[in-house]
């Protein structure tokens, strides 16, 4: 009889991505990223079990919104106080912090645990094509 494979957390071997931004829509990066943080590419994918590798995102303020979402998308958070309500659209955030745009939307694709957490401090976004994690080999991944 044979069982289901299931990867320990010692036998997991990660490597490096670097994803360019440059022209690409933010969910379609935001998904491959993800993808990538789960470990979904790999044939040892145990959805209980972070296999995933670590992401470098470069040229973050060169990714796109299609359609009107960057003037009618707007990033909602409540204080928890009466009139507390806080409304930023995306024109102002992609213009201010794009970083901050790209981590967002990649943690809301990762499990909302302690396991999508724990993928979320793979992530790695910079603003321009620079980055400082030559030392780890990151290879391109293209999509």
């Amino acid at each position: 009889m044979r069982t289901t494979y299931m990867a320990k957390p010692r036998e997991i071997e990660r490597k490096w991505y670097i994803l360019d931004a440059a022209g690409k829509p933010l969910g379609r990066l935001a998904t491959e990223a993800a993808r990538i943080l789960r470990g979904k590419h790999k044939p040892i994918f145990t959805p209980h079990v972070d296999t995933g590798d670590h992401v470098i995102v470069i040229n973050a303020e060169k990714v796109v919104l299609t359609g009107q979402k960057l003037q009618q998308k707007e990033y909602i958070r409540h204080s928890g106080y009466v009139g507390g309500l806080k409304r930023i659209k995306y024109e102002k955030i992609m213009a201010e912090r794009p970083e901050w745009a790209v981590e967002k939307a990649i943690k809301g694709m990762l499990p909302h645990n302690r396991l999508g957490r724990a993928m979320a401090k793979k992530v790695r976004v910079y603003r321009g094509s620079e980055h400082k994690h030559q030392a780890q080999n990151p290879e391109f991944w293209n999509f």
